[in-house]
């Protein structure tokens, strides 16, 4: 077996990558929350956060960049659910002042490559439908 494998447009993406080391991140980060959470506020975290990179790619292998886009808008609302967790977890103490600011600047700056991976799937014309469609 050599080990090779293809690499998906989506992987090489630094929203997926931060998206990603994201959920990994707080994947590490539940397990210090009281039992009680387990299948609560633990459970809807991971879920929001592991969400963004799910969506980011399951969108890729859309044909038109409308389509991708529409995946893409529902990541950025799987990141601001991530918020409105983090919050919970914060005022519950669950994780400190300075984790809570470290995950809020990680969720912001996916956020931020979310919506200009949006407005650049929306504003270009070059999608694999119209590549399909020049052909015929």
């Amino acid at each position: 077996m050599s080990g090779k494998y293809y690499i998906y447009s989506f992987e090489k993406l630094e929203v997926y990558k931060s998206a990603l080391m994201l959920s990994i991140t707080i994947k590490k980060l539940v397990i210090l929350f009281p039992e009680s959470e387990k299948y609560d506020l633990s459970r809807q975290l991971k879920r929001s956060v592991s969400s963004i990179g799910s969506n980011i790619s399951e969108g890729s292998g859309r044909a038109s960049n409308f389509d991708q886009a529409h995946f893409t808008n529902i990541a950025y609302g799987s990141a601001l659910e991530s918020i409105h967790h983090l919050n919970e977890a914060k005022l519950l103490e669950y994780i400190d002042e300075d984790k809570y600011i470290e995950l809020r600047m990680q969720l912001d700056k996916i956020i931020n490559q979310l919506n200009a991976l949006y407005q650049y799937q929306v504003n270009n014309k070059g999608n694999l439908k119209n590549k399909i469609k020049k052909k015929d």
